[in-house]
Protein backbone atom coordinates (compact mmCIF):
# COMPACT_ATOMS: atom_id res chain seq x y z
CA UNK A 1 0.00 0.00 0.00
CA UNK A 2 2.71 2.44 1.19
CA UNK A 3 4.41 1.61 -2.26
CA UNK A 4 1.47 2.63 -4.32
CA UNK A 5 1.11 5.70 -2.26
CA UNK A 6 4.26 6.84 -3.12
CA UNK A 7 4.05 6.35 -6.79
CA UNK A 8 0.83 8.06 -7.16
CA UNK A 9 2.51 11.15 -5.22
CA UNK A 10 5.23 10.86 -8.21
CA UNK A 11 2.60 10.38 -10.63
CA UNK A 12 0.44 13.91 -8.83
CA UNK A 13 4.17 15.44 -9.30
CA UNK A 14 4.60 14.17 -13.15
CA UNK A 15 1.05 15.73 -13.29
CA UNK A 16 2.62 18.80 -12.14
CA UNK A 17 5.52 18.51 -14.26
CA UNK A 18 3.59 18.26 -17.42
CA UNK A 19 1.07 21.42 -15.83
CA UNK A 20 3.99 23.79 -15.93
CA UNK A 21 5.58 22.26 -19.51
CA UNK A 22 2.22 22.22 -20.80
CA UNK A 23 0.98 26.00 -19.35
CA UNK A 24 4.87 27.36 -19.92
CA UNK A 25 3.33 29.30 -23.22
CA UNK A 26 0.75 31.11 -21.14
CA UNK A 27 3.90 32.58 -19.37
CA UNK A 28 6.42 32.99 -22.28
CA UNK A 29 4.13 33.40 -25.14
CA UNK A 30 3.81 36.83 -25.33
CA UNK A 31 7.25 37.98 -23.95
CA UNK A 32 9.01 35.75 -26.32
CA UNK A 33 6.45 36.46 -29.71
CA UNK A 34 7.03 40.47 -28.51
CA UNK A 35 10.85 39.41 -28.58
CA UNK A 36 11.46 41.26 -25.21
CA UNK A 37 13.23 37.58 -23.98
CA UNK A 38 14.68 34.70 -26.22
CA UNK A 39 13.20 32.00 -25.27
CA UNK A 40 15.71 30.37 -22.96
CA UNK A 41 15.71 33.27 -21.26
CA UNK A 42 11.53 33.56 -21.04
CA UNK A 43 11.38 30.19 -19.58
CA UNK A 44 13.85 30.78 -16.73
CA UNK A 45 12.34 34.00 -15.92
CA UNK A 46 8.66 32.45 -16.01
CA UNK A 47 9.73 29.17 -13.63
CA UNK A 48 11.86 31.35 -10.91
CA UNK A 49 8.40 33.42 -10.97
CA UNK A 50 6.01 30.22 -10.75
CA UNK A 51 7.93 29.04 -7.78
CA UNK A 52 8.51 31.88 -5.80
CA UNK A 53 4.89 32.10 -5.76
CA UNK A 54 4.71 30.36 -2.89
CA UNK A 55 5.40 33.24 -0.63
CA UNK A 56 2.31 35.41 -2.33
CA UNK A 57 -0.49 33.03 -2.06
CA UNK A 58 -2.22 31.19 0.90
CA UNK A 59 -4.24 27.69 0.40
CA UNK A 60 -7.35 28.61 -0.36
CA UNK A 61 -7.46 26.75 -4.11
CA UNK A 62 -5.61 23.34 -2.78
CA UNK A 63 -8.78 23.17 0.05
CA UNK A 64 -11.37 23.43 -3.12
CA UNK A 65 -9.78 20.92 -4.90
CA UNK A 66 -9.32 18.29 -2.21
CA UNK A 67 -12.58 18.52 -0.15
CA UNK A 68 -14.61 20.97 -2.43
CA UNK A 69 -14.87 18.91 -5.71
CA UNK A 70 -16.20 15.53 -4.52
CA UNK A 71 -16.83 14.27 -1.31
CA UNK A 72 -13.62 13.56 0.31
CA UNK A 73 -14.82 10.16 2.25
CA UNK A 74 -15.00 8.93 -1.46
CA UNK A 75 -11.62 9.28 -2.39
CA UNK A 76 -8.64 6.58 -2.43
CA UNK A 77 -5.95 5.75 -3.91
CA UNK A 78 -7.64 3.83 -7.38
CA UNK A 79 -9.75 7.21 -7.81
CA UNK A 80 -6.35 9.46 -7.74
CA UNK A 81 -4.84 7.18 -9.83
CA UNK A 82 -7.51 7.05 -12.55
CA UNK A 83 -7.94 11.27 -12.32
CA UNK A 84 -4.03 11.63 -12.84
CA UNK A 85 -4.10 9.53 -15.72
CA UNK A 86 -7.26 10.72 -17.22
CA UNK A 87 -5.83 14.23 -16.66
CA UNK A 88 -1.98 13.74 -18.53
CA UNK A 89 -3.64 11.78 -21.37
CA UNK A 90 -6.12 14.54 -21.69
CA UNK A 91 -2.93 17.62 -21.48
CA UNK A 92 -0.52 15.38 -23.84
CA UNK A 93 -3.28 15.19 -26.64
CA UNK A 94 -3.96 18.72 -26.28
CA UNK A 95 -0.04 19.63 -26.09
CA UNK A 96 0.65 17.17 -29.15
CA UNK A 97 -2.05 19.38 -31.60
CA UNK A 98 -0.80 22.76 -29.72
CA UNK A 99 -4.28 23.70 -28.30
CA UNK A 100 -4.02 25.49 -25.06
CA UNK A 101 -6.45 23.47 -23.19
CA UNK A 102 -6.98 23.55 -19.46
CA UNK A 103 -4.81 21.43 -17.04
CA UNK A 104 -7.03 22.52 -14.01
CA UNK A 105 -10.34 22.07 -15.56
CA UNK A 106 -8.93 18.52 -17.11
CA UNK A 107 -8.26 17.54 -13.20
CA UNK A 108 -11.13 18.50 -12.06
CA UNK A 109 -13.04 16.81 -14.74
CA UNK A 110 -10.70 13.90 -14.19
CA UNK A 111 -11.68 13.85 -10.31
CA UNK A 112 -15.55 14.43 -10.93
CA UNK A 113 -14.91 10.98 -13.97
CA UNK A 114 -13.33 8.93 -10.95
CA UNK A 115 -15.52 9.52 -8.37
CA UNK A 116 -18.73 9.31 -10.43
CA UNK A 117 -17.78 5.20 -11.75
CA UNK A 118 -16.67 3.83 -7.74
CA UNK A 119 -19.45 5.83 -6.31
CA UNK A 120 -21.97 4.97 -9.06
CA UNK A 121 -23.52 8.24 -9.18
CA UNK A 122 -23.50 11.79 -8.56
CA UNK A 123 -24.11 12.01 -4.92
CA UNK A 124 -20.68 12.14 -4.25
CA UNK A 125 -20.20 15.55 -6.46
CA UNK A 126 -20.20 19.03 -4.53
CA UNK A 127 -22.13 20.84 -6.84
CA UNK A 128 -21.11 24.34 -4.95
CA UNK A 129 -17.80 23.75 -5.85
CA UNK A 130 -18.20 22.57 -9.28
CA UNK A 131 -20.67 25.03 -10.66
CA UNK A 132 -18.12 27.95 -9.33
CA UNK A 133 -15.49 26.42 -11.11
CA UNK A 134 -17.80 26.32 -14.37
CA UNK A 135 -19.22 29.91 -14.08
CA UNK A 136 -15.40 30.85 -13.91
CA UNK A 137 -14.39 28.82 -16.99
CA UNK A 138 -16.55 31.71 -19.04
CA UNK A 139 -16.22 34.31 -16.48
CA UNK A 140 -12.74 34.07 -16.32
CA UNK A 141 -11.55 34.79 -20.27
CA UNK A 142 -14.51 37.76 -20.02
CA UNK A 143 -12.67 39.15 -17.27
CA UNK A 144 -9.19 38.54 -18.81
CA UNK A 145 -10.97 40.40 -21.64
CA UNK A 146 -11.98 43.33 -20.38
CA UNK A 147 -9.04 44.20 -17.90
CA UNK A 148 -6.88 43.35 -21.07
CA UNK A 149 -9.38 46.03 -23.05
CA UNK A 150 -9.79 48.59 -20.05
CA UNK A 151 -5.64 48.59 -18.83
CA UNK A 152 -5.10 48.52 -23.10
CA UNK A 153 -7.34 51.97 -22.93
CA UNK A 154 -5.43 53.29 -20.17
CA UNK A 155 -2.24 52.84 -21.33
CA UNK A 156 -2.39 53.66 -25.00
CA UNK A 157 -4.00 57.27 -24.08
CA UNK A 158 -1.25 58.03 -20.75
CA UNK A 159 1.14 56.99 -24.17
CA UNK A 160 -0.68 58.46 -27.20
CA UNK A 161 1.96 61.70 -27.56
CA UNK A 162 5.20 59.03 -27.28
CA UNK A 163 6.84 57.70 -30.35
CA UNK A 164 6.42 54.02 -31.38
CA UNK A 165 10.10 53.64 -30.39
CA UNK A 166 9.34 55.34 -27.25
CA UNK A 167 6.73 53.58 -26.25
CA UNK A 168 8.17 49.93 -27.75
CA UNK A 169 11.29 50.91 -25.38
CA UNK A 170 9.24 51.52 -21.91
CA UNK A 171 7.40 48.37 -22.78
CA UNK A 172 10.29 45.90 -23.27
CA UNK A 173 11.23 46.76 -19.86
CA UNK A 174 7.65 47.20 -18.30
CA UNK A 175 6.72 43.19 -19.87
CA UNK A 176 9.50 42.21 -17.92
CA UNK A 177 7.37 43.07 -14.94
CA UNK A 178 4.13 42.07 -16.05
CA UNK A 179 5.10 38.52 -17.47
CA UNK A 180 6.69 38.16 -13.75
CA UNK A 181 3.25 38.74 -12.06
CA UNK A 182 1.43 36.93 -14.36
CA UNK A 183 4.09 33.59 -13.75
CA UNK A 184 3.38 34.32 -10.17
CA UNK A 185 -0.28 34.47 -10.57
CA UNK A 186 -0.04 31.41 -13.00
CA UNK A 187 2.09 29.33 -10.68
CA UNK A 188 -0.38 30.07 -7.58
CA UNK A 189 -3.32 29.07 -8.66
CA UNK A 190 -2.23 25.52 -10.98
CA UNK A 191 0.48 24.18 -8.30
CA UNK A 192 -2.43 24.73 -5.71
CA UNK A 193 -4.03 22.05 -7.40
CA UNK A 194 -2.33 18.93 -7.46
CA UNK A 195 -1.18 19.85 -3.78
CA UNK A 196 -5.23 19.41 -3.31
CA UNK A 197 -5.24 15.94 -5.19
CA UNK A 198 -2.04 15.17 -3.06
CA UNK A 199 -3.55 15.79 -0.04
CA UNK A 200 -6.82 14.40 -0.75
CA UNK A 201 -4.53 11.23 -1.28
CA UNK A 202 -2.76 11.23 2.14
CA UNK A 203 -5.54 12.02 4.29
CA UNK A 204 -7.51 8.95 2.19
CA UNK A 205 -4.80 6.46 3.31
CA UNK A 206 -4.80 7.95 6.99
CA UNK A 207 -1.84 9.82 6.53
CA UNK A 208 -2.87 12.81 7.63
CA UNK A 209 -4.60 12.47 10.87
CA UNK A 210 -7.88 13.65 11.33
CA UNK A 211 -7.79 17.38 10.00
CA UNK A 212 -7.26 17.41 6.54
CA UNK A 213 -4.18 19.48 5.87
CA UNK A 214 -1.66 20.55 3.14
CA UNK A 215 1.43 19.42 4.73
CA UNK A 216 4.59 21.65 4.07
CA UNK A 217 6.79 19.36 1.55
CA UNK A 218 3.65 18.97 -0.71
CA UNK A 219 3.32 22.39 -0.75
CA UNK A 220 7.26 23.07 -1.83
CA UNK A 221 7.47 20.04 -3.90
CA UNK A 222 4.08 21.00 -5.70
CA UNK A 223 5.67 24.70 -6.66
CA UNK A 224 8.85 23.31 -7.74
CA UNK A 225 7.73 20.79 -9.95
CA UNK A 226 5.59 22.92 -11.52
CA UNK A 227 8.52 25.75 -11.93
CA UNK A 228 11.02 22.75 -13.51
CA UNK A 229 7.86 21.53 -16.23
CA UNK A 230 7.61 25.23 -17.34
CA UNK A 231 11.77 25.58 -17.73
CA UNK A 232 11.18 22.49 -20.24
CA UNK A 233 8.79 24.54 -21.77
CA UNK A 234 5.46 23.73 -24.56
CA UNK A 235 6.52 25.35 -27.52
CA UNK A 236 3.51 23.99 -29.66
CA UNK A 237 1.70 25.97 -28.35
CA UNK A 238 4.15 28.99 -27.83
CA UNK A 239 2.94 29.78 -31.75
CA UNK A 240 -0.52 29.35 -31.32
CA UNK A 241 -0.62 31.66 -28.22
CA UNK A 242 1.55 33.83 -29.37
CA UNK A 243 1.09 34.90 -32.61
CA UNK A 244 -1.78 32.81 -34.22
CA UNK A 245 -4.93 34.59 -31.85
CA UNK A 246 -3.39 38.12 -32.80
CA UNK A 247 0.17 39.86 -33.26
CA UNK A 248 1.46 41.16 -30.46
CA UNK A 249 3.89 44.22 -29.42
CA UNK A 250 5.82 44.82 -26.43
CA UNK A 251 3.21 47.58 -25.04
CA UNK A 252 0.40 44.81 -25.89
CA UNK A 253 1.66 42.00 -24.23
CA UNK A 254 2.28 44.44 -21.10
CA UNK A 255 -1.30 45.28 -21.12
CA UNK A 256 -2.55 41.41 -22.06
CA UNK A 257 -0.52 40.31 -19.00
CA UNK A 258 -1.27 42.65 -16.46
CA UNK A 259 -5.21 41.66 -17.13
CA UNK A 260 -4.73 38.12 -16.89
CA UNK A 261 -2.54 38.41 -13.38
CA UNK A 262 -5.22 40.64 -11.85
CA UNK A 263 -7.46 37.69 -12.84
CA UNK A 264 -5.58 35.68 -11.09
CA UNK A 265 -4.74 36.91 -8.27
CA UNK A 266 -8.21 37.81 -7.34
CA UNK A 267 -9.56 34.18 -8.25
CA UNK A 268 -6.48 32.57 -6.44
CA UNK A 269 -7.22 34.74 -3.30
CA UNK A 270 -11.27 33.66 -3.55
CA UNK A 271 -9.79 29.60 -3.56
CA UNK A 272 -11.22 29.44 -7.22
CA UNK A 273 -9.41 26.69 -9.09
CA UNK A 274 -9.60 28.83 -12.82
CA UNK A 275 -7.47 27.99 -16.25
CA UNK A 276 -4.66 30.13 -16.62
CA UNK A 277 -5.07 29.30 -20.20
CA UNK A 278 -8.10 30.82 -20.27
CA UNK A 279 -7.89 33.95 -18.47
CA UNK A 280 -4.47 34.98 -20.69
CA UNK A 281 -5.69 34.02 -24.56
CA UNK A 282 -9.06 36.12 -23.11
CA UNK A 283 -6.84 39.39 -22.12
CA UNK A 284 -4.79 38.72 -25.66
CA UNK A 285 -7.79 38.56 -27.43
CA UNK A 286 -9.08 41.97 -25.59
CA UNK A 287 -5.94 43.55 -26.26
CA UNK A 288 -6.00 42.69 -29.89
CA UNK A 289 -9.92 44.20 -30.06
CA UNK A 290 -8.69 47.34 -28.62
CA UNK A 291 -6.50 47.71 -32.06
CA UNK A 292 -9.20 46.66 -34.18
CA UNK A 293 -11.70 43.62 -34.31
CA UNK A 294 -10.49 42.58 -37.74
CA UNK A 295 -7.04 42.18 -35.56
CA UNK A 296 -8.18 38.90 -33.61
CA UNK A 297 -8.30 35.21 -35.31
CA UNK A 298 -11.93 34.29 -34.91
CA UNK A 299 -10.92 31.59 -36.25
CA UNK A 300 -8.19 29.99 -34.12
CA UNK A 301 -10.03 31.84 -30.80
CA UNK A 302 -13.10 29.78 -31.70
CA UNK A 303 -10.95 26.62 -31.99
CA UNK A 304 -9.44 27.50 -28.80
CA UNK A 305 -13.16 28.08 -27.16
CA UNK A 306 -14.32 24.39 -27.92
CA UNK A 307 -10.99 23.20 -26.48
CA UNK A 308 -12.83 24.80 -23.21
CA UNK A 309 -15.66 23.64 -23.45
CA UNK A 310 -14.61 19.86 -24.52
CA UNK A 311 -11.84 19.22 -21.65
CA UNK A 312 -13.79 18.46 -18.47
CA UNK A 313 -16.42 16.06 -20.57
CA UNK A 314 -13.04 14.68 -22.43
CA UNK A 315 -11.19 14.39 -18.61
CA UNK A 316 -14.07 13.08 -16.92
CA UNK A 317 -14.83 10.08 -19.72
CA UNK A 318 -10.88 9.28 -19.78
CA UNK A 319 -10.68 9.19 -16.18
CA UNK A 320 -14.08 7.05 -15.74
CA UNK A 321 -11.92 4.61 -18.22
CA UNK A 322 -9.00 4.73 -16.29
CA UNK A 323 -11.01 3.85 -13.28
CA UNK A 324 -12.71 0.82 -14.89
CA UNK A 325 -9.09 0.01 -15.93
CA UNK A 326 -7.50 0.20 -12.16
CA UNK A 327 -10.39 -1.68 -10.39
CA UNK A 328 -9.84 -4.55 -12.80
CA UNK A 329 -6.15 -4.77 -11.64
CA UNK A 330 -6.29 -3.69 -8.12
CA UNK A 331 -9.53 -4.02 -6.92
Amino acid sequence: MEFYIIFLVFLALTFDFINGFHDSANSIATIVSTRVLPPRYALIWASFFNTVAVLFFGLHVAGTVGKGIVDISIVDANVIFATLLGAIIWNLITWYFGIPSSSSHALMGGLIGSALVKAGGPHVLIWSGIIKTVIFIFLSPILGLFLGVFIGWIVYWVFRRFSPLQVDHIFRKGQLLSAALYSIGHGGNDAQKTMGIIAGLLFSAGMLGKEFHIPLWVIIACYLSMGLGTMFGGWRIVKTMGQKVTKLRPVDGFCAESGAAITLFLSTIMGIPVSTTQTITGSIMGIGTLRRFTAVKWGIAGQIAWAWVLTIPCATLLSALSYLLVRNIRP
